[in-house]
């Protein structure tokens, strides 16, 4: 007993250790050349501490919300963005937060083009064994945007706060026009296409949600729909919904749903 206290004791301080490591560790800020537009675009790198080449590593790629850019799941101390920094630790993941066009992203073609081009960039640097998508609000409504459009590049999803069905959504419309390329009503299929309600059958790696019942900014309801078919199709999924909660998600609940897209992709 005495011996699997310590064992459990040494395992927290390492573990604690590798956290508080990641959140010393200096961010790399990378500028690449977009192929899609030729443009100068940016995003921002944390390896694990123990970055070892000869083993592989998982990827978290964390998406910002609206109005801010790649430096928010870096630095912000908001609890959606610190559990993801301290998950990318616990698990030695590479940690990876993109512009993919800030401020007003909401994953239209150019940041979907710029984020294929970062995974595939990224995999042929590092020896990268899977990607997860992260993100919260515009970034939680990205990453299952990009999912649905992409599976096959993505093995887990955590997506707090965000919406999956852009043909009802209805607030930040000028950005989101701008991304799109047009308003809704002249391009419905392009808000379609980038809606992930419309696609569950794409989604066969775990996906997690968080809600809130109070989320007057991008309410719920179409995050409750996609889960409900995910589970009628036995996909492995796990939504938390706060009823009295707002437009924000705890540090238990992001934890939780971070751990759960990556434990169901062993």
């Amino acid at each position: 007993m005495h011996r699997i206290a310590t064992f459990t004791g040494l395992y927290l301080v390492t573990i604690v250790a590798m956290i508080e490591a990641t959140e010393n560790a200096q961010p790399k800020d990378v500028t690449f050349t977009a192929r899609v537009d030729g443009t100068e675009q940016h995003y921002v790198l944390i390896a694990p501490p123990r970055l070892a080449v000869d083993r592989p590593h998982d990827l978290l790629i964390a998406l910002h919300g609206h109005g801010s850019d790649r430096w928010q799941f870096v630095r912000d101390d908001r609890s959606e963005c610190r559990a993801a920094r301290n998950f990318a630790a616990r698990h030695e993941m590479l940690f990876v937060s993109p512009d993919y066009r800030a401020r007003t992203s909401w994953m239209g073609p150019r940041a979907e083009a710029d984020l294929v081009q970062i995974i595939e960039e990224l995999t042929q640097q590092y020896p990268i064994q899977r990607v997860f998508l992260c993100g919260a609000s515009m970034g939680g409504s990205s990453v299952l945007t990009f999912t649905a459009l992409h599976p096959d590049l993505i093995r887990g999803v955590a997506s707090m706060n965000g919406t999956a069905n852009h043909l009802e959504f209805e607030l930040f419309q000028d950005a989101i026009a701008e991304s799109f390329g047009g308003p809704k009503r002249s391009i419905p299929e392009e808000y379609k296409k980038r809606s992930a309600e419309y696609w569950p059958e794409r989604l066969t790696m775990p996906v997690a949600f968080t809600t809130g019942g109070q989320d007057t900014i991008v309410p719920p309801q179409s995050i409750q729909r996609l889960s409900a078919i995910l589970k009628k199709l036995e996909r492995p999924v796990l939504l938390i919904h706060r009823e009295a909660g707002g437009h924000a998600t705890t540090y238990e609940d992001a934890t939780a749903i971070l751990e759960f897209m990556w434990k169901h992709a062993q």
